[in-house]
């Protein structure tokens, strides 16, 4: 968490609301380093998706910042969740507190090549907020498609298609645990861990390298 000491009481409660936060044994969260200049008060949080769910004792490590063990299930998804905080307000903002996320999968060759996997990506994200009740205004984001081609003496690797999405969103409640919800549901749609929102199609799992 960044920010000046004391954190005012509007931060400190935001914090509580995301600690309620429920999210699904295949997704690991642990606090990260949180950007210094976004905001004068800001906490961020980082995302591990995998196949099969994790024991509590690798929960337990991954949160303090501990190494990752040798042996993991299959990783199928990462992103990262920051929530920062103006106690002045921001115009651009439009409110006190911004969320701004991240989410990175790996995608198999042909639906990297599908030309609705942009405005497919900002539904999840839309679909997730709402159906979790995270009130919300001023979207925006980006969703890009990453092709890594491999040459010389790497050629014989397979070459890889990531989608990632770039999102910030401004809460319009202190209900910030369902927006962390929702956002590790958005997660669990990249890495095509069902279920899913009714008509949505899972993207194929890949293992991120």
């Amino acid at each position: 968490m960044s920010g000046v000491s004391p954190a005012p009481s509007a931060f400190r409660s935001a914090l509580r609301s995301l600690k309620s936060a429920q999210c699904r044994p295949e997704i690991v969260l642990s606090e990260i380093p949180a950007p210094a200049r976004l905001a004068p008060f800001s906490v961020a949080l980082a995302a591990d998706l995998f196949e099969a769910p994790l024991p509590a004792h690798t929960h337990e490590s991954f949160a303090h910042g501990q190494d990752r063990p040798d042996i993991l299930p299959q990783e199928l998804a990462t992103g990262r969740f920051i929530l920062l905080h103006d106690p002045a307000g921001s115009p651009v903002w439009g409110g006190h507190f911004r969320v701004v996320t991240y989410i990175r999968a790996r995608l198999e060759p042909e639906m990297g090549q599908d030309a609705m996997l942009g405005s497919v990506a900002w539904a999840w994200l839309v679909e997730a907020l709402e159906e979790n009740n995270a009130s919300y205004s001023r979207a925006g984001g980006t969703a890009t498609r990453v092709l890594s081609e491999n040459f010389g003496s790497l050629a014989d690797r397979e070459d890889n298609i990531d989608i990632e999405l770039r999102a910030s969103w401004t809460p319009n409640s202190d209900d910030f645990g369902r927006h962390l919800e929702a956002w590790t549901h958005m997660v669990c749609s990249f890495g095509g861990l069902p279920p899913l929102p009714e008509g949505v199609t899972a993207l194929p799992r890949r293992r991120l390298n």
